[in-house]
């Protein structure tokens, strides 16, 4: 029996005349990841996608592991790809069930089949019928239950036969690469990763843009960022980080502007480098990890003040979500555990003790009216550092 990691996609379904775009990008991305184990072959065959592997010495497990963080798959098995002849179905049927009982404790199963091809003798409740029987025959140990059985045997009668008995869930969304370019504002809280994989899941190449305030901020704050920036890339195929000097910006808003405006002015400062990167780079729109309400600087006031900055869409998927809603998301993506390591970023060095709330933009545009803004934020755009994760 051949062993084929078999892809399947769900939202590529709803895609009409230009499926292929979106099959041929996943297929792209699948060999993208998986280039560094060994030679495989690709096919894409009835809405799925089949990896073959040649290579005998092929890491199976670490496979399934990178592609499980692939958008665009919603689940993938590790299948047995026989020929479709039922005597050998039966047989490696057999076989299989036989090597998961040697290292599972079961006791109940079902069969459930899908017979694409229509020249198969036994339709699909036939089929599961009949080889649920021979199963039962070869181990009198287990008994059939289709409501809550400890394994499913799965059979898939197609141009050859696929065998298996795990479904492994998936990244799903759209395939990286098919949603245009974004830049993440990424700080090193919990929010803004989050942020940055939400909108990367619709199929969005993400860029990230963090500000960095020495000697404010130490280099552990800057290597936390750059490990969730790493972290990040094992879903969104690899992403260019900036490191944006901000100390004397900082400096020049405290000294020049009042307290209370601190916060909303070193925002707005933080969106017009980022639009700058992100028009140099093609990016389409900013992404923030801003939630109404959170803090001062994201009240709906404030919120409207911070999007003059900039013209760029900004786009702020986690807008409605409660905290333990993100750090669910977090702990699933990985990020949780960096994200609160206890390095701070450049927004809480700066923190007036009554920060407004309900800012005014014609009193923000005044305040910002006495600082330099071209030569501070071309100095900011010259030191940045790029970084590609």
């Amino acid at each position: 029996m051949e062993k084929v990691i078999l892809v399947r996609y769900e939202e590529i379904f709803l895609k009409r005349s230009n499926r292929n775009v979106f099959e041929n990008r996943l297929i792209r991305n699948i060999r993208q990841r998986l280039e560094s184990l060994g030679n495989i072959r690709v096919t894409c065959s009835q809405s799925r996608i089949y990896i073959e592997i040649p290579d005998e010495d092929f890491d199976l497990v670490e496979a399934v592991e990178r592609l499980k963080k692939v958008f665009g798959i919603a689940s993938l098995s590790i299948v047995h790809k026989v020929p479709t002849d039922y005597e050998i179905i039966k047989t490696s049927a057999v076989s299989i069930v036989a090597d998961l009982l040697s290292r599972y404790h079961y006791r109940t199963f079902k069969v459930e089949s899908k017979r694409a091809d229509k020249s198969f003798p036994l339709n699909s409740p036939q089929l599961s019928a009949d080889l649920g029987a021979h199963i039962l025959r070869n181990f009198p140990r287990l008994k059939v239950d289709v409501r809550n059985p400890d394994f499913v045997f799965y059979i898939e009668v197609r141009e050859s036969t696929y065998l298996y008995s795990e479904i492994i869930p998936a990244a799903k969304g759209l395939p990286t690469g098919t949603g245009g370019r974004a830049t993440l504002l990424l700080s090193g809280g919990i929010d803004s990763p989050v942020a940055g994989w939400m909108i990367a899941k619709r199929g969005v190449e993400v860029d990230a843009v963090y500000f960095h305030s020495p000697p404010y901020t130490s280099e552990r704050a800057r290597e936390k960022v750059v490990r969730l920036s790493e972290i990040l890339s094992e879903w969104t195929m690899g992403m260019r980080l900036y490191v944006a000097p901000f100390t004397e910006i900082q400096m020049a808003i405290h000294q020049k502007c009042p307290q209370e405006y601190l916060t909303i002015i070193m925002r707005r400062y933080m969106m017009k480098i980022a639009e700058r990167i992100a028009r140099n780079n093609g990016s389409l729109a900013l992404i923030t990890g801003e939630a109404i309400g959170q803090v001062a600087s994201q009240t709906m006031e404030s919120l409207l003040v911070t999007n003059s900055a900039v013209s760029l869409p900004v786009y702020r998927p986690l807008i409605g979500m409660d905290k333990n809603e993100v750090v669910s998301i977090a702990r699933h993506i990985g990020t949780y555990d960096t994200s609160i390591l206890p390095y701070e970023d450049c927004c809480t060095i700066f923190v007036a003790r009554h920060p407004a709330t309900r800012p005014s933009l014609e009193k923000t545009l005044d305040y910002e009216s006495v600082l330099d803004e071209e030569q501070l934020i071309a100095k900011a755009l010259e030191q940045m550092e790029t970084i590609i994760v």
